[in-house]
């Protein structure tokens, strides 16, 4: 009797993509993003912002020990948090719009995981060569001391990207220069150096070794981005009808070869490794740099470019029969990129409307239920609220309240004789009201009467109120 066959295994290796310098519209414009997000981030903490003598001047700022985000001139407090919803929102259909447009164009131009990928490809290029030559490393079985001295320094720097981007967020929820000065005296909360510890070890693994697998393997949106794109949709594609039958020999008059002369620049390029030539693969990030080196290929050999282009399948039967392709603005303004565009609109429009709207001073009214009334020796009816008070003005205001309603009522502050209290600047304040009416002047047929606080700023007149109710039956 045979031994059976071991089962084949159904797990294959990953073989690590080492892509090939490339120089060209598409690569530039990704140096560019590159500089500019990573700019941004980096830089963003340092910028200072002058909002008085009692708010931080940190520009950017997430106060989560007051409960605020600063951003500039604006200043979102914990009951607007529908602002950051609203942001969140306008990025998800930012994201809708560029995908139906122009595929995961995203993906392949500003996502975080782009960004530092190339970042630490590039500082892998400085220190070890260009693709020949990483390969000839990778592939090197004897680890001697050209080998050990070149990955200790690459590691090493991509170590020290990673500790400041870990560095740069922690930035981001206290003072900067202060925090700065903490970290380096060891005199930093733990959460700041657990924090910074977690975000260098996983950028310093994500931008290092995972690279590609976490866009392919660990993102969603390469399962998701179908659904937002259909046949006019400009995605990276290969046109074969041009380039087939490929192949390495001299084109000649006479010569049934296509344009595509087999050199594998494209894949050669590939942040992901896949061949484009295979036609479009969820793989694809829509980064063009095989656009960039088809292009470069095609000038050498003196043909046209655009073997590989941004295209649309709805253009192939066209093209295929010589016709040049719809104009771009044809495939990016349409009923699905136009709702896009408009629901995207919409909601920055809102947020910019309620912003410019808001008001410097607020307040919320809690009635105390236990008891919801109280009579009096006197036989009047008193009701308790709970009126919290927001000052976002800079500097200490006092308020003016006063009740309107039943003109019977009146208003007492817990611990003043007066009606106004002075709030602190940029603080809520908690402020324990009364509301009285004197015996006999509570309506007799009702349990409760409609009552408005109204609060009033001193120093500018500015005014808001909160519409309750006064509990209680007259005698």
């Amino acid at each position: 009797m045979n031994d059976p066959q071991p089962a084949p295994s159904l797990y294959a290796a990953r073989e690590p993509i080492f892509p090939r310098r490339v120089s060209g519209p598409f690569r530039n414009l990704k140096w560019i993003i590159l500089a500019v997000t990573l700019g941004i981030y980096y830089l963003t903490p340092w910028i200072r912002w002058d909002r008085g003598p009692s708010l931080p001047d940190q520009a950017v700022l997430l106060d989560m020990a007051n409960r605020r985000f600063y951003f500039f001139w604006i200043e979102i407090w914990p009951h607007e948090f529908y602002f950051v919803a609203g942001l969140l929102i306008m990025a998800g259909l930012g994201l809708f719009l560029f995908t139906s447009a122009l595929g995961r164009v995203w993906c392949g131009y500003a996502c975080p995981q782009t960004v530092w990928t190339d970042l630490f490809i590039l500082v892998e290029r400085w220190i070890e060569g260009d693709r020949n030559a990483r390969l000839r490393l990778h592939r090197q079985k004897k680890m001697d001391l050209r080998k050990v001295r070149l990955r200790l320094t690459k590691w090493g720097v991509w170590l020290l990207i990673g500790l400041a981007t870990g560095g740069a967020w922690v930035f981001y929820f206290a003072d900067a220069p202060t925090l700065a000065r903490d970290l380096v005296t060891g005199q930093a909360h733990p959460i700041a150096y657990t924090t910074m510890a977690i975000l260098t070890a996983t950028t310093f693994f994500f931008g290092g070794f995972a690279r590609e697998q976490i866009c392919i393997y660990a993102c969603p949106w390469p399962r998701i981005q179908a659904a937002m794109m259909d046949e006019d949709t400009l995605v990276v594609g290969y046109r074969d009808w041009r380039g087939e039958p490929r192949g390495k020999g001299k084109r000649t008059a006479d010569s049934e070869l296509g344009d595509c002369i087999d050199c594998m620049a494209c894949v050669n390029v590939c942040p992901v490794g896949i061949d484009i030539r295979d036609g479009q693969q969820m793989e694809c990030i829509t980064c063009a740099l095989c656009i960039d080196a088809c292009d470069d290929m095609m000038a050498k050999i003196g043909k046209p470019r655009g073997l590989i282009d941004y295209m649309a399948l709805s253009d192939e039967a066209s093209e295929r029969a010589g016709k040049p392709p719809r104009n771009i603005w044809k495939h990016i303004l349409r009923p699905r990129t136009i709702m896009y565009t408009s629901m995207w609109s919409l909601v920055g429009v809102g947020l910019l409307f309620a912003l410019f709207i808001r008001s410097d001073i607020e307040l919320t009214v809690a009635p105390v239920r236990n008891p919801t009334f109280v009579t009096l020796s006197d036989g009047s009816i008193r009701n308790t609220y709970d009126v919290r008070l927001r000052n976002k003005h800079g500097e200490d205001r006092p308020f003016l309240l006063s009740v309107r309603g039943d003109p019977a009522m009146r208003i007492q502050l817990e611990g003043t004789p007066y009606d106004s209290v002075t709030v602190p600047a940029n603080t809520a304040y908690l402020q324990r009201v009364y509301i009285v009416t004197p015996k006999g002047a509570a309506p007799s047929d009702r349990a409760n009467t409609p009552a408005r606080i109204w609060v009033e700023d001193l120093t500018n007149g500015e005014r808001a109120h909160k519409d309750t109710t006064f509990n209680g039956r007259g005698n």
